[in-house]
């Protein structure tokens, strides 16, 4: 018998690796891309939203690429695409296993998102379970718990405090049973590092588990599941450089094992067979398949596993060298506008990843962030980016004051409850974040040099 198709032969990659030096951004796609500007010309555009959705590394849209015409069903197909498929499908689990530093016994089970994965956990956890999140994270590790006892904890201002705060709340839980802590390793507001592995050792000393975000976190810094000690980590493909719609939740078998699937159908189940009273009796898969139901996507999982060998392969030391020289940058430039306040949790000092919010004195963000997109080329994100108690908290405004993601609720030049954020990573060009710089500063100097309106809950130019 012959042996089974080697995938990664057939479906090579065209791109070269990137250099291992990183001596500047790693190739991604569009990074080419000219936008028209309000007040006439084209520029380059410069993408500073990578804590959104990052841009598709070069490296992974050629190995898509290069596999799309082989493209086939996954799991059960006889013919040659369909194995290959299952072997390339297959084999990006282990890459992704690899990429986390898996244990022996861990299960890579592939979701839609972040948001997916943690929803997902939600739903196997035990029933008596009790869940603890501080009330800094993203909305997609704060809100999938809403059928469990959950503790929400206050915004820390140390990470020794984010410590004793989350023990003192799991000593003193009652009953003293099942509990998961949820935490990111990275904040998507002020880009500051979490302290993971104390709060790890801290859930397992009060016989609690943990699960890691590490959206913001996967695509800046390496993830050990072994040495941070986590028990779940969850992550996205489009914030990894590989938007195309998968995501993933790594862990701990037992509780996912122990549970109903996420979803039922074809894929979870081994057998289903009649009962002699008309029901039906299931079999599940024991395996990450159980709460994989459905005709999974091969193309974002593959890219998943793309992005993890071509960062793998250009080393994060020069990564976050790089990054770190960015960050200095932006903060540098700044820290030279008295009316620019930068959010921040733990200080100046916090190590930190490529995401930086501020406010400016005098203006609505959102007025600012459209200047910036129309006049200058530079797409940044304002709003209060899905993580609403955070930023209210650092804003420093009444939990029940108005404000809502994305939208504006001041005219352009009047304060309002929101902030920008600017975000950047593996892709980005020095002279993205400095056109970035002189653009804050000309702005916040000569102010806007066209009118803006609210349109649909934006600020966008008044063209008449």
């Amino acid at each position: 018998m012959s042996a089974r198709p080697n995938a990664s032969a057939t479906a090579a990659s065209a791109a070269e690796s990137a250099d291992a030096c990183c001596a500047g951004p790693l190739p991604v796609l569009g990074r080419d891309v000219t936008v028209p500007l309000v007040t006439g010309g084209e520029v380059t555009y410069a993408a500073l939203d990578y804590a959104a959705s990052a841009p598709a590394l070069q490296r992974v849209w050629d190995d898509v690429a290069a596999y799309a015409p082989y493209y086939g069903s996954v799991h059960r197909g006889a013919g040659y695409l369909s194995q290959l498929s299952t072997d390339l499908f297959e084999q990006s689990r282990v890459t992704v296993a690899e990429f986390l530093d898996c244990r022996e016994g861990d299960q890579v089970v592939f979701t839609r998102s972040t948001t997916d994965s943690l929803n997902l956990l939600a739903r196997v956890i035990p029933a008596d379970c009790q869940v603890f999140v501080f009330e800094t994270e993203h909305h997609a590790s704060l809100l999938p718990w809403q059928d469990a006892r959950v503790t929400y904890l206050n915004a820390p201002r140390t990470p020794a405090q984010a410590v004793e705060t989350l023990e003192r709340a799991l000593a003193d839980r009652d009953p003293y049973g099942p509990a998961l802590v949820c935490v990111t390793g990275a904040s998507n507001v002020t880009g500051e590092l979490w302290p993971v592995r104390e709060l790890a050792a801290a859930a397992h000393a009060h016989g609690a588990r943990i699960v890691l975000d590490a959206a913001q976190l996967a695509p800046h810094h390496p993830v050990s599941v072994k040495e941070l000690d986590v028990d779940w980590v969850a992550f996205s493909g489009h914030k990894l450089y590989a938007p195309f719609g998968s995501g993933v939740l790594a862990g701990r078998a037992d509780w996912l094992q122990a549970a109903e699937p996420y979803l039922a159908g074809g894929g979870a189940s081994r057998t289903v067979a009649r009962r002699t009273d008309g029901g039906v009796d299931v079999e599940w898969h024991t395996t990450a398949a159980r709460h994989e139901a459905g005709s999974p996507n091969v193309i974002g999982v593959y890219s998943i596993a793309s992005a993890c060998k071509a960062l793998t392969e250009a080393g994060f030391d020069a990564l976050v060298a790089r990054e770190r020289h960015l960050i200095d940058t932006v903060r540098a430039g700044l820290a030279d506008v008295p009316e620019v306040r930068v959010l921040s949790l733990f200080g100046d000092d916090a190590p930190r990843v490529g995401v930086i919010s501020f406010v400016v004195d005098g203006w609505n963000s959102s007025h600012f962030a459209a200047a910036l997109s129309a006049e200058y080329g530079i797409g940044v994100r304002d709003g209060l980016f899905c993580a609403h108690p955070l930023v209210r908290t650092l804003l420093g405004s009444d939990p029940q004051d108005p404000g809502e993601c994305g939208a504006p609720e001041a005219n352009p030049g009047e304060r309002s409850l929101n902030a920008i954020r600017v975000s950047f990573g593996a892709g980005t060009p020095d002279e993205h974040v400095e056109r970035f710089v002189g653009a804050v500063k000309e702005l916040v100097r000569d102010g806007a040099r066209w009118t803006y309106r609210t349109e649909d809950g934006r600020c966008v130019p008044d063209r008449g």
